[in-house]
């Protein structure tokens, strides 16, 4: 059984507003390389985990951003890189749309290329949220972007506790599963024997050897559901990703307002800033059970991590809806230019700011990220 000690440290987290936010917390500290559980009876093979590489910054500390033009000084700051991008430049509403895409553009290959020709800096990758990303992928992806280019990855699944289908497993990890898992329609993270995690977790990484290998990992983008709450065994789990997914940087996302609430706030974005994890800002409909406020704070001086996902609130928390009907939102632009002095406020704090447009509706995202980008621009200093 693993024992635990109250940590209380304190210590200053900057955010958006300028405001110093210092804390004194209490939380259950699990040392990085603690045992989950042990489950028996599944053979792996003697090498199956790898040990993680040395720490290292996979994305140089870029001062500057292509968006902005040269680097400049602004009172003694340095600001950093401000990227900008889609969640997705797959999805199958923007493609049938028409309304992006030229008509000759039609293979994986050119959709990916012409989408660099208007955003190209970043892109986040949502196909790896239902299956494993194979290597030979993830070479395409880096052999048709810029040099500089960067993807955030979507963790699988599993790995935040949202239902998973057997079948989005590799084949032979899925016969490993005992008989009654292989029955059910959804698996769930706690049911899956340890070895099967943690192999599952290595495969994922390993098929993104070539974009990490070239740069090109921005972040693994970790989005907890509305019934992921903020306690011990929660807080032991983002340590327990945190952990193997070493050296790459971690952005965690909440959809669960009470992470952010007044009496779990300041302990939050203690940990997090404590175990270098990224704070995801996120804009989402307001006045709901759910609702993570639009606040944004720099918990990781290496990266800040903003997402849009709309302001559809008839729809958000909605079961058996689509990611269409749910993020269907064309923001305006007095809705955008709410978040221009937060984003300058996190360049001013952290190497990178990405910021990604997450409304998977026809070109809504397109516009959107469009709309913004000038925002930011023209309201440069």
């Amino acid at each position: 059984m693993r024992t635990r000690s109250p940590f209380m440290p304190q210590t200053s987290c900057s955010t958006s507003m300028g405001q110093d936010l210092t804390v004194s917390v209490y939380y259950s500290r699990i040392p990085i390389g603690a045992p989950r559980r042990v489950s028996g009876g599944v053979h792996l093979g003697r090498n199956w985990r790898q040990e993680p590489e040395p720490r290292r910054l996979l994305t140089s500390p870029v001062l500057c951003s292509r968006l902005f033009g040269a680097c400049r000084e602004r009172g003694g700051i340095m600001p950093g890189r401000i990227r900008v991008g889609l969640s997705s430049w797959t999805d199958k509403s923007l493609i049938e749309s028409g309304e992006f895409y030229p008509p000759h553009v039609r293979d994986a290959a050119g959709r990916l290329s012409y989408y660099v020709q208007h955003f190209p800096d970043l892109v986040e990758v949502n196909s790896t949220y239902y299956g494993l990303p194979s290597e030979r992928s993830a070479l395409l992806w880096h052999q048709r972007t810029p040099a500089d280019f960067v993807f955030d990855i979507k963790i699988f699944s599993l790995f935040t506790f949202h239902p998973t289908p057997p079948a989005s497993l590799p084949k032979d990890l899925r016969q490993e599963l005992p008989a009654e898992l292989l029955e059910k329609e959804m698996l769930y993270f706690d049911q899956v024997p340890a070895e099967i995690a943690e192999e599952t977790l290595r495969r994922f990484l390993a098929g993104l050897r070539p974009l990490q290998s070239a740069g090109k990992v921005g972040a693994i983008l970790v989005q907890f559901p509305h019934w992921f709450y903020p306690k011990p065994e929660s807080f032991d789990h983002i340590l327990w990703l945190a952990e193997r997914l070493q050296p790459l940087q971690v952005a965690v996302e909440f959809r669960q307002r009470a992470w952010l609430d007044a009496s779990h706030r300041a302990g939050v974005l203690q940990f997090l800033t404590e175990h270098s994890l990224t704070y995801v800002c996120v804009d989402e409909p307001a006045g709901l059970r759910s609702s993570v406020p639009p606040l944004a704070f720099a918990t990781n001086p290496r990266l800040s991590y903003v997402r849009f996902h709309g302001r559809r609130a008839e729809t958000w928390e909605q079961s058996g809806v689509s990611v269409h009907e749910r993020t269907q939102y064309l923001y305006k632009p007095e809705e955008l230019q709410e978040w221009v002095p937060k984003i300058r406020r996190l360049a001013e704090e952290t190497q990178e700011v990405h910021v990604l447009m997450n409304t998977n509706y026809r070109d809504y995202a397109v516009r959107n990220a469009k709309q913004l980008m000038l925002l930011l621009e023209q309201h440069r200093e």
